[in-house]
């Protein structure tokens, strides 16, 4: 220390000393300043802007000069007093002050210790009062303070009073004066600061030097330029230049952000950075730690990108595991990457690359995929699923998000969008951004997403409005960072060059001044860019530059040989096309343009950066596209010229700074220079807008009318109001209000409506208007609705503009040629900035001769005529000389592409089948290049002389002609014998469709067609990818009028599965003579078949629809059923019978007649039929009645109605037989009322003769019988014609009454079921509540979920217009339909003032009721009022919606179409949302049958509360005339029985009905089918001439087709091995046929067995048999559960690929659905699980059935193998598993490991039924089961049988097997223990006996205890039973194996010794017995 300091420390502590003493003398109390009083507690009351990163001292003090900072204290002269003062500091001195300060300050105030000293004294210096100051003090110190602020102002004198601290040091007298006098001279010279304007609001982040001069005064005068321009006035031209403003002058003290210290996530992203600069240091805590809107403003160059990915790992932060913000420290993160999208949308292409490339490199460690999705690079749907972060353009990202749905998946996924260049508002495409900020915006209202939206942009005068646009806090997010943040300070220079804008001289001046320039910059050795503003500019200028410099003799200034790199350099630039980039390079000179090919582009950047090339002539696009820093640019001219406005502009301001941005390289130079040379006009504009740069103003009023269809066609604006709205997201409406008089808008006007209302809606309006009338939308003034039209939705997905649309309008017409549509495709909006400039006329007119095989009308000198003739050269591959027409060309190639594929879908909208023919071709001409009318093989590549040959020979070498030959023929034709080969192999793989049509009149006037479409062509990854699209159509041959198109999809997986299309056509007078159906390829060239359909044998049946009218009756009192029981029953309900049951009273209640009664759903069938019930019960006492229903969910809603309210009071039993539930013979037996499913009566009926109560049958109702027509429409069939004939035979009659909906054959219905008096078919108009049907056609959708999607917001329209608050059921095609559905309501909801709308109980019920559900979808919905319905969901979940459905607490109920057929429950509006369904079997999707459709609208209108009821239906555009005709005619009803004849023919042969071909044929004559073949003869493939019907001819064919039909399906069933047919046409049953029917089994799962069954089976090979049976054909298959198969594959004992069949097949499933019910594993999807309870229902009957027939081909092995799976399938456990398995807790691992001991005990089930107490509890405990858990294990065990086995009467012809059960029953039914069953299981053994010696079956027997009733005195409590055993004859003794085997129980098998047979005594003919 020097002796001054010491001297000055000793004198510190005498002071100190002396001070502590009369502090002690005080006597104060010792509180140190924090008595008791004062706790802190820890709560910090901090404003925002105090924890802002950016709030520290800066801004305060900032406005203090730099050199101030220098006097007072240094750091040291602090150091230098003693740490002593503190605790013992008095209260009230300035050393407590300190302490305190210190202390306020750790706690994070913002402020330091010092400077929060220094405030205080300063302020109790003031003149303020003491009230005054403790507002000023707990202002500045925070109200968590209050004690010290008092504390302050107590001693504010003492404080005062005490002096200062001393400054460092002692000073002389003289030194000090010394010192003030240096401070005074440095005051006075001093140069001024900027004016500082303080009015306006300050934000806590927005860092400029603030607003100095340079902006206009207010009287307009200019203030001056910035400090230290300075003018030169030379000879060629004046030039101001501005130095290069300081860096670093803001934010000094910002502390920079420390890589080091991030998480996790940042430090491996930022890698190889050490710290982020000072801009990224203050964006920081707002971008990665907060979610706000941001805008960020900064110089080019100063790190934006960085910034903008601080915001995407914010994202990714919440996407990841582990989460970084809790674990800091761990760098290792699994990323979920399904569950975000990030978008970044940057203005440019190239631009749009080099972001791409810089993303992905940073995040490539956190496997996020980033791609680029721009107009050169399209991304598949697959790779856009994959892809985290997709780059983009704006157009282009606007086309994906105006599709409504194709990429919804995508676009709601999306959880930050990045705009990257915002001030391109400014620019004509900023309208593309203000629509997708507006859209993105809406969606986050709507939705109730957090999207963030982060705006990155250049230094823009009006940030504010910018900010406010992309709704962000002004207070948070917004940012704003002026030029001192750039790495390079800038200098400019600006240049006004004299001599007239746009003359010789001034263009001479201006080269001339260019060169000075450039020379210089050269001489300092620095890098140039020069700017120029058109791609032919660029070669020029660099021409000119070189001569000049040769001139001058200064070439070597430009050489680059003496570079490093010159080398490579030249040697890369061999391989660029363009000769200009080969001679400049040379000279060290280069160009950049956006014509250039990629590969040139990248070189030459690459060239520059090294610094090879040191001056690079380029376009602007090089400053917005790539980061290529040069140390100077010159912007040379600033003239363009602008195709729209079709003359020369001035260059925008934004481009000079983009420009700009580019000079000063960081790691170069200190300063970068820009230079813009500018004609002196202009000088003054660029001057002042550089300087002080002009606001941006919004484009969007230009584009509104394109943008405005968009959203209309997207559905988000549906009316005027909403437009306004959307209008209001907008840029324009932010400036509207900040700028009005720029946008036309007066002072009144903006005073009276703030808001802008009115003239928003004036904009709307006018706009609107436009659109109607180029029949874009409709748009209804009076109620101000909005809606899209076809060519609407057209224009916005394909981008077109209106201006277009309006051309289309009136020049397409239906025949128009390919001249034609060249001509109006040249003529659309999108080419009116194509300018024919005179240098190019020469080449057009060449290219024009050579290349253009169409006529151009109007001379190559127009717009269109330019753009016909590019158009066609680019088709016909023409070369181009010209530079500018090159990318003419391919603008024009683009653009055309796609408004052809919009007038395609424009003419198929119109049904021009001519037209869309032709336009196809051409938009594959244009997308191929290849011209129609060429070789298709054009396509792919092959040389041009073998395609000359092929194009010459014409029609001789089409595709086809080409087929039928030799590759050696096809050599010769091409003169080539190699190609010969190759184009033999290409004709395999060129992709064409052969079509096969059948047709199949439904009435007179619809023509039901399939296609089947089968691939003629070998797939090739190379040529065809993943998948081949195909338009196909139908149209009329003779007006080419399409009647019927769909968009077909082949994808290579499903090449040579069955691809069938189904759809109907109208019919109409007179008939054309055939119609085409064509099949186009979408992509190929001259792919395409025509298939024409000759309606020459077409018979269109007639519809003698007969109605019954509903008389005016007076209703009928139930009295009149004389009958007190029943009118008890009745009464509670009604007093009267409806108008309906009314007419048919009589008819059903007193007499025996058959009817059939159509009415609609809802009408009161349901009463009708019981008064035929009765009928029977009076009338034939002790007789049954059959109740049959098509669905298990209708027999069970019956059968809890009528036990409910009949069964009780009329002391009838009630039976319901159904696969889930098989009562007993005895059940059936005693029942009176039987309620089946036709499949079980079926079975049931098939063995009449032997089953009584069949025969007691009186009264058969069939409930919607109009099912006939449907899939299981056959059974029906046969049940009726079976009861006919039974009644026949056995002379009683059977009353048959069929219900169905109101159907348009009637009369053959009745005829059929022998019907006379009894037909009554109402009209859908008789409903009890009448019912409005709206039909709603939806354009076609690429894909379901799009479709769907496009329908949920016209549902909540629906809801909102006709049943605000009425009950609403909406029927969806498929269970996740429901969520999805359900989950775009509540968004809609959302948007409305009242979220909860469609709620209607309190918060207390509604927390228990969501207490009470278990599926999440359900409680999400359910707390917005929406219920969910479909099988998926648990019983309990389903009957809690129906509760609260019908009960009015929740308004809405989403479900599948279950619903409507099981459950009684209206509603006031069902709305049909889409009629399509996925269905597995043919991977795709089918139509809903329509008595779907009528069952669903059935369900509108409550009788009880409405008095009308409403129906919308939404369905595909196509579909709409075929519902609209149905709904009202109702459906003809046909057979179908012939497509499944043979097993029915089967059934009967094997009960013996049917025993010779004729009996089969009469037979037939019962059905329905018979009556129908003759009336719709075409419909069943029947051809008879039209002439000839109804002729005797005609009456022949059908008998010959019937004899056909019955020989193939008898034919069939002899294959299969279930009838022998003899030769004189008798028919015997087998014993395989009489398996087949007695287990209901289809013939062709008989067959299966036959053919795979072997002797020796496994495990594996038993289950794999079971699993093909054909019962599990129809198992759904759902989208996407391939997959899941495939994941359940890997995780199951046998693998799904030893299956041989693809995932996705039914078979596959089933195996694999049983082995996770062997492995008992959780299934991953509830759909899972009701499929398996359906597999293990099919599966106990198909093992049964397959144990029979491996029993009749006497394989012993495989049969026990078959017995084993039985086992298995009710125990739930795999055969290896254990005995011990089956039981409660017992793991299977501990069981094996158990069983793995040699000597454990027991080792088989049996043995454990028998073993004692002591040995099971040590197995129990061997196996680890805690004590409490054996009960359950011995209770479980107390179920399993043990049996005592004997055997009787042995003898040479049989014997008898005793069974005794030793234990006693557990339950009277005998059910088994197996908790894994869905159903209820009984006891059964089978008895196999079988031969020692041979080993083969001699016999095998189920056996099952005696049935209650048939035990003396009723004791079932220890059953036995004997089966007797026939032995087949032998005349040897023989030794036979008894075995008698648990069905139920793995393992659990008992044997008897071998048991000697002996042989039959043998008779002699002496008559004495010989001894043998």
């Amino acid at each position: 220390m020097s002796p001054s300091a010491d001297f000055a420390a000793s004198q510190w502590l005498e002071q100190l000393a002396a001070m502590r003493e009369a502090i002690a003398g005080l006597k104060l109390p010792q509180t140190n300043g924090h008595g008791e009083g004062y706790k802190y507690e820890g709560d910090l009351d901090l404003d925002d802007d105090d924890l802002s990163p950016a709030s520290p001292t800066d801004d305060i003090w900032d406005l203090i000069s730099e050199d101030e900072e220098e006097d007072g204290f240094s750091e040291e002269s602090i150091e230098t007093v003693p740490a002593v003062i503190g605790e013992s500091a008095g209260v009230g001195s300035r050393d407590w002050l300190s302490k305190r300060c210190e202390e306020v300050a750790s706690r994070g105030t913002g402020l330091d210790a010092d400077t929060l000293q220094d405030q205080i004294v300063a302020v109790l210096a003031s003149d303020s009062s003491d009230d005054e100051l403790q507002m000023t003090l707990a202002d500045t110190l925070g109200f968590d303070e209050l004690d010290l602020v008092s504390d302050i102002i107590a001693y504010r004198q003492q404080l005062l009073s005490q002096p200062a601290k001393p400054p460092s040091g002692l000073l002389s007298k003289a030194e000090r004066d010394a010192r003030l006098r240096q401070a005074d001279l440095e005051h006075k010279t001093a140069t001024l600061a900027t004016a500082q304007n303080r009015s306006s609001e300050q934000y806590p982040h927005v860092y400029k030097s603030h607003d100095a001069g340079n902006t206009l005064s207010s009287h307009g005068k200019k203030y001056a330029l910035p400090v230290g321009s300075e003018r030169v006035e030379r000879p060629l031209y004046e030039q101001y230049s501005i130095p290069a403003t300081r860096v670093d002058t803001l934010g000094k003290q910002q502390k920079l952000v420390q890589i080091a210290e991030l998480d996790g996530l940042c430090k491996r992203t930022f890698k190889g950075y050490k710290t982020l600069n000072r801009m990224q240091s203050l964006v920081y805590s707002v971008a990665y730690h907060t979610s706000e809107n941001m805008l960020i403003c900064a110089p080019t160059g100063a790190g934006k990108t960085d910034a903008a990915m601080l915001t995407i790992l914010n994202t990714v932060a919440k996407n990841i595991h582990p989460s970084p913000i809790e674990h800091p420290d761990s760098e290792e993160f699994a990323v979920h990457t399904d569950d975000f999208k990030i978008v970044y949308v940057a203005p440019m292409k190239a631009l749009a690359a080099e972001i791409t490339d810089k993303l992905g490199k940073r995040l490539a460690w956190l496997g996020i995929q980033v791609r680029e999705l721009t107009g050169d690079m399209q991304l598949t749907k697959s790779e856009i699923v994959a892809t985290q972060i997709i780059v983009t353009t704006p157009e282009k990202w606007d086309v994906v998000t105006r599709k409504s749905t194709g990429d919804t998946a995508l676009v709601q996924k999306v959880r930050l969008l990045i705009i990257d260049e915002v001030h391109m508002l400014h620019d004509e495409r900023g309208a593309v951004l203000e629509s997708l900020v507006a859209r993105t915006e809406r969606q986050v209202e709507s939705t109730q997403s957090l999207i963030r939206i982060v705006g990155l942009s250049a230094t823009l005068p009006n940030y504010i409005d910018v900010a406010d646009f992309l709704k962000v806090n002004r207070m948070a997010g917004l940012f704003y960072f002026d030029q001192s943040f750039r790495p390079v300070p800038l200098a400019q220079h600006f240049l006004g060059v004299k001599g007239k804008a746009g003359s010789k001289t001034s263009r001479e001046n201006i080269d001339k001044t260019a060169f000075e320039k450039v020379k210089e910059m050269l001489e300092q050795g620095h890098q140039i860019m020069v700017f120029v503003h058109s791609r032919k500019d660029t070669v020029k200028t660099a021409r000119t530059l070189l001569e000049m410099a040769q001139d001058d003799g200064c070439g070597d200034l430009f050489d680059p040989a003496q570079h490093d790199g010159y080398g490579n350099a030249v040697r890369d630039v061999k391989q660029s096309k363009g000769k200009e980039i080969r001679e400049l390079v040379a000279k060290g000179m280069g160009t950049h343009h956006a014509g250039m090919p990629r590969s040139d582009r990248n070189l030459i950047e690459r060239l520059f950066g090294e610094g090879v090339l040191k001056v690079l002539c380029c376009t602007a696009t090089l400053a917005w596209g790539v980061n290529l820093p040069a140390a100077a640019v010159i912007i040379k001219g600033t003239q363009l010229y602008s195709a729209e406005a079709g003359k020369f502009v001035d260059l925008g301001i934004l481009d000079v700074l983009q420009i700009f941005g580019r000079a000063g390289r960081p790691q170069f130079q200190e300063v970068g220079i820009g230079m813009i040379l500018t004609s002196q006009d202009k000088l003054q504009h660029y001057l002042t807008a550089v300087t002080q740069q002009q606001p941006i103003e919004s484009q969007f009023s230009r584009k509104l009318v394109d943008n405005l269809n968009a959203e209309i066609s997207l559905g988000t604006v549906t009316s005027v109001p909403e437009g306004i709205t959307w209008l209001g997201y907008s840029y324009l409406f932010v400036r509207m209000r900040r700028n009005p008089i720029a946008y036309g808008i007066e002072w009144s006007e903006i005073n009276n409506d703030p808001n802008l209302v009115q003239r928003r809606r004036d904009l709307i309006v006018r706009a609107a208007r436009v659109l109607q009338s180029s029949q874009m939308i409709i748009f209804n003034e009076t109620t101000e609705e909005l809606r899209a039209k076809d060519v609407g939705r057209i224009a916005s997905q394909f981008y077109v503009l209106q201006t277009s649309i309006e051309i289309f309008n009136t020049m397409m017409r239906p025949r128009a040629t390919e001249a034609d549509m060249l001509k109006m495709i040249s003529m659309s909006g999108e080419f009116d900035n194509i300018q024919s400039r005179e240098t190019e006329e020469k080449e057009l007119m060449r290219l024009k001769e050579e290349a253009a095989p169409c006529d151009i009308a109007g001379g190559v000198g127009t717009q269109q005529g330019k753009t016909n003739v590019l158009l066609q050269s680019y088709i016909s591959n023409a070369r181009l000389e010209d530079f500018t027409l090159v990318s003419d060309s391919s603008y024009v190639a683009q653009n055309a592409a796609r408004i052809c594929r919009a007038l395609f879908m424009i003419a198929l909208n119109r049904r021009w089948g001519y037209q869309c023919l032709v336009l196809l071709s051409m938009c594959k001409s244009i997308e191929k290049r290849v011209w129609a009318y060429e070789h298709p093989f054009r396509q792919f590549d092959l040389p041009a002389a073998v395609l000359r040959n092929l194009d010459e020979k014409g029609s001789t070498a089409s595709v086809d002609s080409l087929r039928d030959m030799e590759p050696a023929e096809i050599g010769s034709l091409v003169h080539n014998q190699r190609m010969g080969v190759t184009i033999s192999k290409l004709l395999d793989n060129f992709p064409t469709l052969t079509v096969e049509a059948e047709m199949a009149p439904l009435n007179r006037d619809v023509l039901r067609i399939k296609l089947f479409l089968t691939p003629d062509f070998r797939w090739n990854d190379r040529h065809h990818g993943r998948s081949e699209s195909y338009w196909i159509w139908v149209e009329n041959s003779e007006t080419s009028e399409i009647y019927h198109h769909e968009y077909f999809i082949l994808s290579r997986r499903k090449l040579y599965d069955e691809h069938e299309l189904n759809f109907t056509i109208p019919l109409s007078d007179p008939l054309p003579s055939q119609i085409y159906v064509r099949a186009v390829s979408d992509r190929w060239l001259g792919a395409e078949t025509v298939t024409p359909v000759s309606f020459q044998h077409l018979i269109r049946p007639d519809t003698e629809s007969v109605y019954t009218d509903l008389l005016n009756l007076r209703p009928l009192p139930i009295q009149a059923l004389k009958n007190p029981l029943l009118e008890e029953i009745y009464g509670s309900r009604f007093q009267f019978f409806n108008p309906m049951q009314t007419q048919l009273f009589h008819c059903m209640y007193h007499t025996h007649a058959n009817v059939l009664l159509g009415s609609p759903t809802g009408s009161g069938k349901t009463i009708a039929a019981e008064l035929a019930m009765w009928w029977a019960f009076r009338e034939k006492p002790g007789s049954k009645v059959v109740y049959i229903a098509p669905m298990k969910a209708l027999v069970r809603e019956r059968v809890q109605d009528w036990q409910k309210r009949l069964t009780r009071q009329m002391g009838l039993k009630l039976v319901e037989l159904t696969g889930d539930n098989t009562p007993d013979t005895r059940t059936i037996r005693d029942a009176d009322i039987i309620v089946t499913t036709p499949e079980k009566w079926d079975g049931i009926s098939r063995s009449w003769q032997t089953r009584s109560y069949v025969q007691q049958v009186s009264l058969v109702i069939i409930d919607e019988i109009h099912l006939l027509g449907g899939d299981r429409g056959p059974i029906l069939e046969i049940i009726v014609s079976r009861m006919n004939y039974i009644a026949s035979q056995k002379k009683g009659s059977v009353r048959i009454v069929g219900m169905s909906t109101a159907c348009a054959n009637a009369m053959d219905l009745a005829n059929w079921l022998g019907v006379k008096e009894g037909l009554f078919n109402f009209r859908h108009s008789v409903r009890p509540v009448p019912l409005k049907i709206f039909i709603d056609g939806f354009p076609e959708q690429r894909g379901f979920c799009p479709l769907m999607q496009s329908m949920n917001r016209p549902t909540f329209l629906a809801i909102k217009s006709h049943s605000p608050d009425k009950p609403v059921i909406v029927f969806v095609a498929s269970r996740r339909q429901t969520r999805l559905t359900a989950r775009d309501l509540i968004n809609f909801c959302g948007m409305e003032d009242n979220p909860r709308r469609f709620m209607r109980m309190d918060e207390e019920d509604l927390a228990l009721n969501l207490a009470r559900v278990k599926d999440d979808a359900l409680k999400e919905a359910m707390s917005f009022g929406i219920g969910l319905h479909h099988a998926g969901l648990v019983e309990s979940d389903r009957q809690l919606a129906e509760e609260l459905f019908a009960n009015n607490k929740i308004q809405i109920l989403v479900a599948t179409s279950t619903l409507a057929w099981g459950v009684n429950l209206p509603a006031h509006l069902v709305v049909v949302k889409g009629t399509q369904f996925f269905d597995a079997k043919i991977e795709g999707y089918k139509d809903m049958d329509l008595t779907d459709v009528l069952q669903m609208l059935g369900r509108a209108g409550r009788p009880q509360f409405d008095t009308s009821g409403i129906a919308r239906i939404f369905t595909q555009d196509s579909k709409k005339a075929f519902y609209k005709h149905f709904l009202h005619t109702g459906f003809p009803v046909e057979s179908s029985l012939h497509n499944v004849l043979d097993n029915h023919l089967g059934a009967e042969v094997s009960a013996e009905t049917i025993l010779t071909k004729q009996d089969a044929l009469d037979y037939l004559t019962w059905t329905f089918f018979f009556r129908r073949l003759h009336k719709n003869p075409s419909y069943y493939g029947l051809e008879i001439p039209a002439e000839e019907n109804n002729s005797t001819a005609a009456q022949q064919a059908a008998n010959d087709f019937m004899v056909e039909m019955v020989d193939k399906s008898l034919g069939e069933l002899a294959e299969s091995g279930c009838l022998t047919i003899q030769s004189n046409g008798d028919v015997d049953p087998t014993a395989l046929g009489k398996i087949m029917s007695y287990y209901y089994l289809a013939h062709k799962t008989i067959r299966m067995l036959r053919e795979h069954a072997r002797p020796t089976a496994t495990f594996a090979d038993v289950l794999s048999w079971m699993s093909r049976a054909t019962e599990y054909d129809e198992l759904p298959v759902r989208h996407n559960e391939d997959l899941i198969n495939a994941e359940l594959s890997n995780n199951l004992p046998l693998k799904a690929e030893s299956f041989g069949l693809p995932m996705w097949d039914p078979h596959v499933k089933a195996f694999l659905l049983l082995q996770a019910h062997f492995s008992r594993i959780d299934l991953p999807i509830s759909d899972y699980v009701g499929d398996q309870n359906s597999v293990l229902d099919q599966a106990i009957r198909i093992i049964q059935a397959s144990i029979d027939v491996l029993t009749e081909m006497d394989y012993l092995q495989s049969c026990r193998g078959m017995i084993t799976l039985l086992q298995c399938v009710k125990s739930a456990r795999w055969p290896d598993d254990g005995p011990l398995a089956i039981f409660p807790n017992v793991e299977v691992e501990a069981e094996k490991k158990r069983m793995a001991d040699a000597n454990a005990k027991p080792r088989t089930l049996v043995e454990a039924t028998t073993a004692s107490h002591e040995v099971m509890t040590g197995a129990l405990k061997q196996l680890d089961l805690p004590a409490p858990s054996h009960a359950r294990v011995f209770k479980a065990l107390g179920q399993l049988p043990q049996l005592r086995i004997g055997v009787t009467g042995v003898n040479a012809l049989g014997m008898t097997v005793n069974l005794a059960r030793l234990n006693a029953v557990q339950n009277k039914d005998y059910h088994i223990y197996a908790p894994r069953y869905p159903k209820p299981q009984t006891e059964g053994y089978f008895l196999i006996v079988s031969d020692a010696a041979k080993g083969n079956i001699v016999a095998l027997k189920r056996v099952s205890w005696p049935s209650p009733d048939k035990v003396k005195r009723g004791d079932t409590s220890r059953p036995s039973t004997r089966a007797m055993i026939k032995l087949p004859d032998s005349d040897v003794e023989r030794r036979m194996k008894v075995m008698v085997v648990s069905d139920s129980y793995v393992g659990m098998e008992w044997h008897l010794d071998e048991i000697e047979v002996p042989a039959p005594p043998k008779v002699v003919d002496d008559g004495k017995k010989q001894p043998q």
